[in-house]
């Protein structure tokens, strides 16, 4: 094996898919195969063939694999990440210039057998043979993606490197399972300068939520665990509820002491998408909140979101300088990636956060980092891309 790669949704970053695809490169895909059959969670071979084995897992997911030439690997690669929309207009595009494009590589139109191809062995080449630059495979989407390739206004999208910390994180003092200190050495095992330590708030009483007089007792740990790692600086803040009616279940004058306010709704699902408008530009008029988090709360596979005026509520939050929130937890992924582009494309900003519940959560960011991609979004987009000192001057804005 000479190259492996996801292939399919999974490469584009989708919320989520119905299988798992994979490619690899090798002159002989025999041991590749065999290897692969003996993972321990394949449950059952589903069918298999010379180049391609397909197996449910344990999980219950399928999970192809298919071995392609190393001659042909960028095109391989191309074709079976798709989308199918993305590659039919990539095709479209090279009839235009007397090509064709297959999972073999890209060649003269009514070729005869035997032609080589011109060009096969990368990606780049194959997006380069019909005159457009690489293409980042959580774009390919048919939205407009060749169009800004041919313009040369592609984005430099985000990337996890770029990430400086984590704004909305739990502990146990709601319903997190680390303590405060131990939260804040994983950010720092992460080379994080900032994170946020939001609890839930009182209302919210099955999470163990905090009232005013436990908010202030637990600024006391965060100062206790900020003296013990120095190198991230805690964040005091907290996921304040936002009732049915607008209003915050915590008192403004103390939110405005807090370094970070992170709102949320969690409950009261069923409003009609006027009267949760009205909601939630009531809890952003009230100048305390810096981010909507989980802004349509849906919990993917369980709840659908609930609905709201986006483009109202998105125009605010510009105004306001409210960043809308990707939770990056696999559950949520909210915003979703169109609704997060079209949030940025009004001015709103957006923060990229875990909602962490335990250390290990923070491994999340990755989930979010993809949707915030397949928005198109680069590092200026995101809030939590800024240095220390900069992501402080924007919370005081």
């Amino acid at each position: 094996v000479v190259a492996a790669s996801l292939a399919g949704s999974l490469r584009r970053g989708r919320e989520t898919t119905k299988d798992i695809d994979l490619l690899v490169a090798a002159e002989d895909g025999g041991p590749a195969i065999e290897r692969f059959l003996a993972a321990t969670d394949v449950d059952e071979v589903i069918g298999r063939g010379e180049t391609k084995v397909s197996v449910r897992l344990l999980d219950g997911l399928n999970a192809d694999l298919r071995v392609v030439p190393p001659a042909s690997w960028g095109a391989a690669l191309q074709y079976f990440t798709g989308s199918k929309a993305h590659n039919i207009a990539l095709r479209s595009r090279a009839r235009e210039r007397g090509l064709t494009i297959n999972e073999y590589g890209v060649y003269p139109l009514e070729a005869p057998p035997g032609t080589a191809p011109v060009a096969s062995r990368t990606e780049a080449e194959v997006y380069g043979a019909v005159g457009l630059p690489y293409i980042e495979p959580e774009l390919r989407e048919d939205q407009g993606e060749l169009a800004a390739a041919e313009a040369g206004e592609l984005p430099r999208l985000i990337e996890a490197v770029d990430i400086q910390g984590d704004l909305h994180c739990h502990s146990r003092w709601s319903d997190g399972r680390q303590t405060i200190v131990e939260m804040a050495r994983a950010a720092r095992a992460r080379g994080y300068q900032y994170l946020g330590i939001c609890d839930h708030s009182k209302s919210l009483t099955v999470a163990n939520g905090l009232d005013e007089r436990r908010v202030r007792e637990q600024w006391v740990e965060i100062a206790q665990a900020q003296d013990e790692v120095p190198e991230v600086r805690l964040l005091r803040g907290i996921e304040v509820d936002i009732l049915s009616d607008g209003t915050l279940d915590l008192p403004v004058d103390l939110l405005a002491e807090l370094d970070v306010v992170v709102a949320s709704v969690h409950s009261a699902f069923s409003q009609d998408t006027e009267r949760m408008t009205a909601r939630l530009l009531a809890a952003l008029e009230t100048g305390v909140v810096d981010i909507l988090g989980h802004p349509t709360g849906r919990r993917i596979g369980r709840r659908e979101g609930f609905t709201f005026d986006l483009g109202a509520v998105f125009a605010v939050a510009a105004e306001r300088g409210v960043a809308m929130e990707i939770n990056a937890s696999p559950e949520r992924l909210d915003l979703d990636d169109l609704s997060a582009r079209r949030a940025r494309r009004q001015g709103a900003w957006i923060s990229i956060n875990t909602d962490a519940h335990h250390i290990d959560h923070l491994d999340f960011v990755r989930y979010g980092i993809a949707q915030a991609r397949r928005a198109w979004l680069t590092r200026d987009d995101v809030v939590n891309t800024r240095s220390l000192d900069e992501l402080l001057l924007w919370l005081k804005d």
